[in-house]
């Protein structure tokens, strides 16, 4: 048997490294031989998450076929979102807590799906059920992707199962859950000195709504206008990115992770859509969303409803 790659969503956020280090790490104990392995770069709010826990970064890849046929998906499940050539691989298993959309296998597979706040919180279901210890540096990679997807249990998305599951695993990985937390989201918010080609693309999905083809991306902030003020040069950047990959619509949603709302920043086709969506008027391409912070729950359904 070749080996098996285990990997997140394209774009990786903390959970999609997390999980795919701990569903691994999981199936390795249980006699596989797997490897996590990330589809893009680590953030810098996951490197803080790495770094403190002493855990190397998966390497990235793009394709999977010249290595193995194997692959097992952690927190995602479209193909879009997915490795280039996941349509060529035997697709094993998959854990995952996001609607099933754009997925087909021509064999049966282990499949995990939970409306919880985050895949690590099955992953952690899933130890227990094999009698698997969870190591104080997996638990780490854990905890930290439940604080990552729930924001620190401010949003809409999180479960009382993700409130338990975070604190088992912190005492496993010896934090204390506000103050690590806090610190590891702020980490992820610094944005400066990036690029908005590189701030468009550090948390975005692509799905198909309709028949539009609409991308999605979030950013984090303590402050909303340290990324509105380059409103220009963002929408500069998402109409390129309109052109050059076909997307009908990009929708930028700006997080403020201390008062939990967002800024919308809307560029492309049936803004009319998003206006319904969200039941606001855009003025000057935006609009503000008091308590809108999950993009999961609070965004993709909405458009996809108005969409369809």
């Amino acid at each position: 048997m070749s080996k098996i790659l285990v990997f997140g969503h394209q774009n990786p956020d903390t959970d999609a490294i997390g999980a795919a280090i701990s569903f691994a790490y999981l199936q390795k104990e249980l006699g596989k031989d797997t490897e996590p392995v990330a589809l893009g770069t680590p953030s810098e709010e996951t490197q803080y998450a790495l770094d403190y826990f002493k855990v190397d970064a998966p390497r990235v890849v793009e394709t999977a076929a010249g290595e193995t046929n194997q692959v097992m998906l952690v927190d995602h499940n479209e193909f879009q979102q997915s490795i280039a050539d996941i349509a060529e691989l035997n697709i094993l298993a998959v854990v995952d807590h996001h609607r099933i959309a754009n997925f087909e296998t021509a064999d049966p597979l282990y499949y995990r799906a939970e409306p919880v706040g985050c895949t690590s919180t099955i992953v952690l279901k899933l130890f227990k059920e094999n009698n698997v210890t969870v190591p104080k540096q997996i638990a780490g990679m854990m905890v930290s992707a439940i604080i990552s997807d729930t924001l620190l249990f401010k949003s809409p998305t999180c479960t009382q199962e993700d409130i338990d599951a975070a604190h088992e695993l912190a005492v496993i990985a010896e934090i204390n859950l506000d103050g690590y937390g806090l610190d590891m989201l702020k980490a992820g918010t610094n944005l400066s000195d990036k690029t908005a080609e590189t701030l468009l693309d550090l948390d975005a999905k692509s799905f198909p709504m309709g028949d539009k083809n609409v991308r999605i991306a979030q950013v984090n902030t303590v402050d909303l206008n340290e990324v509105l003020d380059r409103q220009n040069e963002l929408e500069a950047a998402m109409n390129t990115a309109n052109s050059t990959n076909g997307y009908d619509l990009f929708v930028l949603i700006i997080t403020n992770i201390l008062n939990s709302d967002s800024e919308l920043l809307v560029i492309g086709d049936s803004l009319d859509k998003v206006e319904a969506a969200f039941k606001v008027k855009l003025d000057n391409n935006r609009a503000f969303l008091n308590g809108v912070v999950s993009r999961k729950k609070q965004v993709v359904p909405q458009l996809t409803e108005a969409f369809s």
